[in-house]
């Protein structure tokens, strides 16, 4: 689908959780309700967890676009209003168009959209000037490889009488009657009958030399017709007769300008797939004479757009709100090359975001973004819809745990119940059914379950995976220990992540245990009660962001850096 450039996507953090799809619903909202006419819309760059899609389900919205690269692609400077052609018109009738719309080439298609070729106005030479053919030299410029039907077009001349298959494509060999009749007879006489075509003008004893011969057509210029008699013997034998407005010498140039475009077809070009990255291209692009590139499907091969070179001078990157987080190794592929407009988070300043231009960024130390969001509708006097309230009553009780995590402030406090009114839902019940509504250990497989709500860091060179599971018990967990570690060496090999682990939050008891995988000189440095080897017990630990990570951040930052 091609990016609109007016569109301003919101947007959360990789592996999203309920925070980051919710306040990028409630975002989206606030900027349509606060700046009308920009078209503000939520998006997610991985796949909803269980529990966030019941908050979806319970508030009537639709899951949020999914966008998992957001780099300039051959689609974002494709340009949809394509002029094409059909392999069998006319060379005339595509160069007129060509000329028309001041064009160096025209893409031809098949009658399903499939790109052919794209043929220059130097390919058109060949049609015109064909290759010497050495098997049969006294062709010459005579053969001329077309249809009565495109011949008749780009003569704009009438027939008289019958013309059995006008569309089927043949190799015809012009005469011009501009000899005796002697040497026309010699002349005919090197070629099949049935594949010569006579054009003369008012010499009465060439029509009835043509269907003497019962040659393939007989077409007279300057608009006069045959006599009736030779009309009548000419369908007796099947000669086709056509009559030209034009005099005979242009009649005969035009009929080389009959030849239909596929002629001149060549699978010597370059075409790209609508999601190559324009950093791919470019290269490719530089070193190439051709006018103009065609954006096809990978798999169908339908022409979907072009370029030229010109296109990639100013191109339109997409416009990104980045909510619930601040830097690139969490946004979105390719955010780096996109137009930043606002960040709107609350976990602590890393990583390295930079920008073209100056945004609007807001930071606040509050328990999740959805807070914050709630806090700029308040602020500019306007409430949220029923449905947006829903989800950022969802966003805030799933950061916070329903207010219990040391990450909760008394502006959380304040907010949530005025959301909760907002959106109609008596909280202990959403609470209760928003926790009970997926268990991840229950209905995932390992790797899903690490992945769900996973995010990457770095700390004094080291490469730190977290990933943090909320169940409603540990007894799930006790289960699938070996596949979980498992899981978890493999984002070290596929991450390429010097340490991963995985926090299993009990929200009845308030209590985490967290299991790990990777190097061991981190492992061992971790201060929590060990329970098992690379196993560790976390009482009232329940935050990643207050609890968790800075602990860890503590720990790498005493060891030396790894080679």
């Amino acid at each position: 689908m091609p990016y609109d450039p007016s569109t301003i996507n919101v947007i959360g953090h990789k592996n999203p959780d309920t925070d980051a799809i919710c306040s990028a619903i409630g975002y989206a909202a606030f900027l349509r309700a606060t700046r009308p006419g920009v078209d503000a819309r939520p998006a997610c760059c991985g796949d909803l967890t269980v529990r966030t899609a019941w908050v979806l389900e319970q508030a009537g919205l639709p899951v949020p676009e999914l966008i998992m690269d957001v780099r300039p692609t051959a689609a974002t400077i494709a340009r949809q209003d394509i002029l094409t052609a059909a392999p069998d018109e006319t060379f005339l009738a595509v160069y007129r168009r060509m000329m028309a719309h001041h064009l160096r080439a025209l893409p031809v298609v098949d009658a399903e959209g499939r790109l052919l070729g794209i043929p220059t106005l130097q390919d058109f030479a060949a049609l015109l000037l064909p290759a010497e053919d050495h098997a049969a030299p006294r062709k010459g410029l005579r053969s001329v490889y077309t249809s009565l039907k495109n011949i008749l077009s780009v003569l704009e001349g009438k027939v008289l009488g019958d013309c059995p298959d006008p569309g089927h494509f043949e190799e015809l060999m012009l005469v011009v009657a501009a000899s005796s009749l002697d040497t026309m007879r010699q002349r005919a006489a090197a070629y099949p009958l049935d594949q010569i075509v006579i054009v003369t003008g008012d010499r009465p004893q060439v029509p009835d030399l043509a269907v003497e011969l019962c040659v393939r057509c007989l077409i007279t210029t300057s608009g006069m017709a045959p006599h009736p008699d030779v009309q009548a013997r000419a369908r007796e034998r099947g000669v086709v007769i056509m009559v030209s407005p034009h005099d005979t010498a242009t009649t005969a140039q035009l009929i080389h300008f009959s030849r239909a475009i596929g002629e001149a077809l060549t699978g010597d070009f370059l075409s790209f797939y609508p999601q190559t990255p324009l950093a791919e291209l470019k290269h490719a692009v530089a070193a190439s004479h051709q006018p103009l590139f065609p954006v096809v499907d990978e798999k169908t091969r339908r022409l979907e757009g072009v370029f030229s070179k010109s296109d990639l001078v100013d191109v339109p990157r997409r416009k990104l709100v980045l909510v619930d987080h601040n830097e690139f190794s969490q946004a979105v592929t390719g955010a780096d090359e996109a137009d930043i407009l606002e960040v709107i988070d609350h976990h602590r300043l890393s990583g390295n975001l930079r920008t073209r231009e100056p945004l609007r960024y807001i930071n606040e130390p509050v328990g999740s973004t959805s807070t914050i969001v709630a806090l700029m509708f308040r602020m500019r006097g306007l409430t949220p819809d029923k449905a947006s309230a829903l989800c950022l009553c969802a966003g805030m009780i799933s950061d916070t745990l329903n207010l219990t995590s040391p990450t909760t402030t008394s502006t959380d406090r304040e907010i949530l119940p005025w959301l909760a009114g907002l959106a109609g839902i008596r909280e202990e019940d959403f609470v209760r059914d928003f926790f009970a509504a997926g268990s991840m250990l229950r209905g995932c497989n390992a790797a899903d379950a690490v992945e769900s709500d996973r995010k990457d860091f770095e700390e004094n060179g080291w490469r730190l995976s977290i990933s943090q599971i909320e169940e409603l018990g540990l007894g799930e967990f006790w289960k699938r220990a070996p596949e979980l570690r498992v899981a978890l060496e493999n984002v070290c090999w596929e991450k390429h992540a010097h340490f991963a682990c995985l926090m299993v939050t009990d929200i009845t008891e308030h209590y985490s245990v967290l299991l790990t995988a990777g190097n061991e000189r981190i492992t061992d440095a971790i201060t929590y009660p060990e329970l098992h080897p690379g196993l560790f017990e976390m009482q009232g630990v329940v935050s990643r962001k207050k609890q968790l990570f800075p602990s860890l951040s503590r720990v790498v930052a005493k060891l030396t850096p790894p080679a």
